[in-house]
């Protein structure tokens, strides 16, 4: 991977586990998810403006990403009110490379290495260290598993889009639906009064986060594979694991901890 994509990558991971945390501490998950998808969409508009690069053949790609995220903010703001962020985060995660790995050999007739495979074997092994042998969370694992399918999804079309568009006028477009189907669902659902609740210091950042995490992954997608992009990324696994413990006080024991580091050295040798 180029040191450019790596540094863009790196970048991401660090905001990406940044909009989590704070996303999983709201009093309402889903206004909260709302509000910073509407910030995230106003306040990046005028530099996409500036930046605008979209040639016709994105629109294909761009409908594509949107269900997907549709799809995975509606289950990540479910997942944060019913299960911990230490369990959902790190399955999520570590599972997304996987399967971006998978599909690519199976589908669409990438190669796979021994490297990939045995990085394949550790990511697996820190995900089942993470959720527990015993004692697992179930609705955890399975949110866990929803939300990388969706992951999965998204970058692998994104990884194509992105050649008709720069960076930014790509995202601000494909999170454009999102944002305004989720938004829209939640003030039907919760009312106009706890949305408005939930507009706050917190949810401005987490909706910038959002924007500029994406934003560096899609950069870092021109310069370098999507099964790369997709591991390094989830660098992000042992940051959120370390901020559940130390800002949420989620009970992170110490082999949940050690699973998280198990899958970003799998992570790590995927991505080399």
């Amino acid at each position: 991977m180029p040191a450019s994509a790596l540094a863009f990558v790196l970048a991401a991971a660090g905001l990406h586990a940044l909009w989590n945390l704070l996303l999983a501490r709201a009093r309402d998950v889903e206004s909260a998810t709302a509000v910073a998808l509407i910030v995230a969409e106003l306040v990046f508009a005028p530099v996409a403006v500036v930046l605008w690069r979209v040639d016709a053949g994105v629109w294909p790609w761009l409908v594509g990403s949107g269900l997907f995220e549709i799809a995975y903010f509606t289950l990540l703001a479910t997942a944060y009110r019913k299960a911990p962020l230490s369990v959902v985060y790190p399955i999520a995660r570590g599972g997304a490379p996987v399967l971006v790995l998978l599909v690519g050999a199976v589908a669409l007739g990438h190669t796979t290495s021994w490297r990939q495979a045995a990085a394949v074997v550790l990511i697996v092994a820190g995900i089942l260290l993470v959720r527990g042998l015993r004692g697992a969370h179930p609705a955890g694992v399975l949110f866990g598993l929803a939300i990388a399918s969706c992951i999965a999804g998204y970058t692998l079309i994104d990884k194509r889009g992105i050649t008709y568009a720069g960076p930014i006028p790509y995202l601000e477009l494909s999170m454009l639906g999102p944002a305004a189907v989720y938004a829209g669902a939640v003030l039907r659902v919760r009312g106009t009064a706890a949305v408005r609740a939930a507009v706050g210091p917190a949810t401005i950042v987490a909706g910038m986060a959002t924007f500029g995490a994406y934003a560096l992954v899609l950069a870092a997608l021109q310069r370098a594979s999507a099964t790369s992009v997709a591991a390094a990324r989830e660098t992000s696994v042992v940051i959120a694991a370390a901020l559940a413990a130390v800002v949420l006080k989620e009970p992170v024991t110490r082999w949940r901890f050690l699973g998280a580091c198990v899958v970003v050295a799998g992570i790590a040798l995927l991505a080399g």
